[in-house]
């Protein structure tokens, strides 16, 4: 193996996330891909991880509560920040000296 082959696996392994990096899953979603990035950075089968999701909607008023502020909070594969950071930072007022006429 040479440095080329090294750098090219090391590109397709870095390309998805690893066991312990809680990102939002792009491949496996049904809805925003909070269970299935919650079961990756566990280790966890997903399907336990939705049925333990469901759960705490029909059983708790929190359920939805969670998962709501897990899609905001929690970025996708392939972003950089979350729903709520990058509304935050569109919303950043302007200094008032910063304006243009």
């Amino acid at each position: 193996m040479n440095a080329t082959t090294a750098d090219a696996r090391s590109a397709t392994f870095t390309a998805q996330p690893r066991i312990g990096q809680l990102r939002r899953s792009g491949d496996d979603r049904m809805l925003a891909g909070v269970a299935g990035g919650l079961a990756r950075s566990l280790g966890a089968d997903v399907t336990l991880v939705r049925v333990i999701i469901a759960a705490l909607v029909l059983f708790t008023g929190a359920g939805a509560a969670l998962y709501l502020a897990a899609w905001l909070l929690i970025p996708a594969d392939n972003d950089d920040e979350s729903i709520a950071a990058a509304w935050i930072a569109r919303r950043q007022p302007i200094a008032p000296w910063h304006r243009r006429p």
